[in-house]
């Protein structure tokens, strides 16, 4: 039907109507960037508010004995606690890494089988479950029934399993990025199928795991609950064994000392506070950076 056949009391009927919807969405798509544009801002202040406190507070508390001395009572300096920290850590992330790529590496090679479904399910539910619930039941098992005491190997593996499913997933999700071609070509080539995996597809992705990994360690650095069951806490260095050892970590000063009636423990609190806020920060920034490299 042309234009000209078209009855001009249609035409005059269905402009207006196109003409209030044209209106009715561009209302509507304000209303959403407006919405959208103030959340934003006040998220923003919420953060830069949490940031200028921590920073200012913090530091001013900053001393250079803060980093040679150990924690004394409600004083004394932060050793003890920053060396735990990064034993935790790094303990954490030598058990998360190798399972959490291994996992991610076979759901998304082998998707379709039910051991993927189930491995990726599991992974779903361990993101949501409460620290609190990961630290009772390292305390339950680790702690009470394998009588391991307070320590290290504790407080290390309960870290790396809330760790594990953020590697798995963005393993996962890196993965899913290669395309097929690239698989074809390398089986084309007489290459076998963890030829393939090993040798082509995690060369290309490898930034994409690394930031889910240093993601997972800004993670534990910040967890305090579940090490409050597990690692429980030390005013001295570690002392190398894995068992029967507690351990002191940044995030268990800012939650005790915060709340001593003392200026001296608060001020350790906030120096903690500070530099847990400073490490996040930064393994956050490097993790943006090597994502926008890879992605240039």
């Amino acid at each position: 039907m042309s234009v000209a056949s078209i009855p001009a009391g249609t035409v005059s009927a269905t402009v207006p109507k196109l003409h209030k919807m044209r209106m009715a969405r561009r209302l509507f798509s304000s209303l959403g960037w407006a919405t959208t544009g103030f959340c934003l801002a006040l998220l923003s202040i919420l953060m830069l508010w949490i940031l200028a406190v921590v920073a200012i507070r913090g530091a001013s508390a900053m001393s250079l004995s803060l980093f040679t001395t150990i924690t004394q009572g409600n004083g004394g300096g932060l050793l003890n606690a920053i060396e735990g920290t990064v034993v935790l850590s790094v303990g954490a992330m030598l058990l998360a890494v190798p399972f959490g790529v291994g996992a991610g590496i076979y759901i998304s090679e082998y998707r379709q089988t039910s051991w993927a479904t189930a491995i990726r399910f599991l992974a779903d539910v361990l993101v949501g479950v409460p620290s609190i619930v990961m630290g009772y039941f390292g305390y339950v098992t680790m702690i009470d029934y394998l009588g391991w005491g307070f320590s290290v190997a504790a407080g290390s593996i309960i870290l790396a399993i809330i760790c594990l499913p953020y590697i798995c997933r963005t393993t996962e999700l890196a993965l899913e990025q290669v395309p097929n071609a690239l698989r074809e070509a390398g089986y084309a080539l007489g290459a076998g199928e963890w030829r393939v995996i090993m040798r082509i597809i995690l060369p290309s992705v490898l930034p994409g795991i690394l930031t889910g990994i240093m993601l997972a360690l800004a993670i534990s650095i910040g967890e305090t609950a579940p090490l409050l069951y597990t690692a429980g806490w030390s005013n001295y260095l570690w002392d190398g064994r894995l068992t029967h050892s507690p351990i002191g970590y940044l995030t268990y000063a800012v939650y005790t000392f915060i709340n001593e009636p003392f200026a001296e423990a608060n001020a350790l609190a906030y120096a903690a506070a500070f530099l847990v806020t400073s490490f996040v920060l930064l393994i956050n920034v490097l993790s943006r950076f090597v994502f926008d490299r890879h992605h240039q």
